[in-house]
């Protein structure tokens, strides 16, 4: 399978990389190594604002949970 071309300069898969969460876990196997790649609203905000979104916002674009970071 193939990795995201941003993984080493994501902040959010950096972060969250050795995580035991299943939720996050699915996330980083379904944005960062996955099918959904190229749906990563991450990727996005970075090409619109020219700079990378908070190590917390997940691919699918909602916030981590306080609970969880």
């Amino acid at each position: 399978m193939i990795d995201c071309e941003l993984l080493a300069d994501c902040g959010f898969f950096q972060k969250y990389q050795d995580t035991l969460d299943m939720a996050c876990k699915g996330f980083l196997n379904t944005y960062c190594r996955g099918e959904k790649m190229d749906e990563c609203e991450r990727k996005k905000y970075r090409m619109e604002h020219g700079k990378p979104p908070s190590d917390d916002m997940m691919p699918s674009g909602q916030m981590i949970p306080k609970q969880f970071r």
